[in-house]
């Protein structure tokens, strides 16, 4: 169905390629994983399936990509639009209409399907995707994960052949995201749709797909296979799999169930986790009292209370919509409590001038480009450093360490969403501000990248800095999170040590605790340790 013959991308400007010597094919039919770090040309390659590269994004486009016959080379992405439904990262760049059911009918109005087809495709969708109770809502007005089943709704309510989807998972809570691969399993096993998919969280996809693409960086070849056996040689991988090759079972789990199966023996050579001491409550830097906020008609957040200590680290938990990214916008003066108190160094933040709040909290938002307006990392850096009155360098230092091999003239556009937000993350820890917010902060972070951002943030918690997080990401809150918050309609239904909240629920487990329960290990490094 997509046959790729020695291709490279080289965009202007480039020293290199960002992609090079790819020359593999992909089934009609199958779902086809795409694996690799960050920056290494995932987001670029899928891009030449619907021909935005080189037609949109511009560069140079070396050997041939051809889809159900057709050459991208000579057909621009309006001429493949019938055979290549496209999914980015970034969900707000597709949307063109203002609600729901009209966005899921845009695409096909614009491809010329008659009404009564149309309408009954929006009503398959809306309940493909669980979206049937938000089909009048605007679409401003819907969380980030929301956004993103919209999106992906958008696109399969066309029919193409061809599915084209980047980190499609990435903003969805562990539920939706279940619901969003159980379609794509449907449309491909019934239906006879090709999916090619990039995504970093790996935990959650790799046992479904039927062949891994692994990009491994410049100057290596790209390698198809089998899950398995491309997972063995992979820089990047899920836990179970990382578990595996710890324990040296042969062939590899790919699933918690195929895990289990294996994990009698290494259950009893480890027997009962030894039980860390929390850190020592800090002076509270931010506290937050029976809070109400509304949006519009919708109590967003009813009878909140939390307080985050210095030193503590937070994950904020719950579906898309339970209210995670407003409690962060509360926090940092962004939205007014409707009832209730929010205080943030003793002073309600709405009411502090944003000059002065910048160096009491920093805030991280799903969308690392809010932040971004240079025209260079070097010229952001320097920025950062004027606005947080901290040393010149201060925040290269952080650059660096978060994003090494980054060149100081790299425009923010040019970066992967990964290294974005690694970027924005930079910029706003240059303040050192006493309080971190962060929402969905590894949205397109590979697992090295993702180490690193833990150290980063273990770090500040050890000087005495309060984070907070709103996370998808349960193997992040797992090797981070002193405590777990889980909100459910705006309520706080869940708030405790992390081993005892997310081991009590299946939605919210770690893989390794999946793997190992009834014993409440949570990650492999804790394994690999006691081991």
């Amino acid at each position: 169905m997509i046959r790729f013959e020695n291709v490279s991308v080289t965009y202007d400007g480039a020293a290199a390629p960002t992609v090079d010597g790819v020359d593999l094919t992909v089934p009609e039919g199958e779902l086809v994983l795409l694996v690799g770090p960050s920056g290494v040309g995932k987001s670029t390659l899928l891009g030449t399936v619907s021909g935005l590269v080189p037609h949109f994004t511009g560069g140079t486009l070396g050997g041939r990509v051809t889809v159900d016959g057709r050459d991208t080379r000579t057909h621009r992405p309006r001429e493949l639009a019938d055979v290549v439904g496209t999914v980015g990262q970034d969900p707000l760049a597709h949307f063109v209409t203002d609600t729901v059911e009209d966005e899921l009918a845009y695409g096909m109005e614009s491809l010329g399907v008659a009404p009564d087809v149309m309408r009954r495709r929006v009503e398959e969708t809306l309940d493909l995707l669980g979206l049937a109770d938000l089909r009048d809502r605007p679409i401003a007005t819907l969380s980030g994960g929301q956004q993103q089943r919209v999106a992906i709704g958008s696109v399969l309510a066309a029919h193409p052949k061809v599915l084209v989807l980047d980190e499609p998972t990435s903003a969805l809570d562990p539920g939706a995201a279940e619901e969003v691969l159980a379609v794509l399993q449907r449309l491909v096993h019934d239906l006879g749709t090709t999916v090619l998919m990039a995504e970093h969280r790996l935990e959650r996809v790799v046992q479904y797909a039927d062949q891994v693409v692994l990009l491994p960086g410049p100057g290596r070849p790209p390698v198809l296979g089998a899950p398995d056996e491309v997972m063995a040689i992979s820089p990047v991988r899920p836990p179970v799999v990382a578990l595996g090759r710890l324990a040296g079972w042969d062939p590899l789990p790919l699933s918690v169930r195929d895990a289990r199966r294996r994990a009698a023996g290494l259950r009893e050579r480890l027997g009962a986790p030894v039980s860390l001491p929390a850190p020592a409550p800090g002076e509270p830097l931010a506290e937050v009292a029976g809070l109400q906020v509304l949006r519009g008609r919708t109590e967003a957040l009813r009878r909140v209370d939390l307080a985050v200590a210095a030193g503590e680290t937070v994950a904020l938990m719950g579906r898309n919509g339970a209210g995670k990214s407003t409690l962060l916008a509360a926090l940092t003066g962004l939205v007014q409590p409707a009832a209730g108190s929010v205080s943030v160094g003793g002073d309600a933040p709405h009411r502090v001038r944003p000059r002065d709040l910048v160096r009491r909290v920093g805030l991280v938002p799903q969308d690392p480009r809010d932040l971004l307006y240079a025209e260079t990392v070097a010229a952001e850096c320097a920025a950062a450093d004027q606005d947080a009155g901290a040393e010149p360098g201060s925040c290269r230092e952080l650059v660096a360490e978060l994003l090494p091999g980054v060149g100081d003239d790299t425009h923010p556009r040019d970066l992967s969403e990964g290294q974005r937000l690694a970027l924005a993350l930079a910029v706003v820890l240059t303040a050192r501000p006493p309080l971190i917010l962060l929402d969905e902060p590894t949205r397109g972070l590979d697992y090295a990248a993702k180490a690193r951002l833990v150290g980063v943030l273990k770090g500040l918690a050890a000087d005495g800095h309060a984070i907070v997080l709103a996370t998808h990401d349960v193997e992040l809150a797992a090797d981070l999170a002193h405590r777990v918050v889980i909100l459910a309609e705006g309520e706080v239904v869940a708030d405790g040590p992390t081993p005892e909240v997310v081991v009590a629920s299946p939605a919210f487990a770690p893989q390794v605790s999946k793997v190992l329960a009834p014993l409440r290990w949570l990650t492999v490094a804790q394994v690999e340790a006691a081991l």
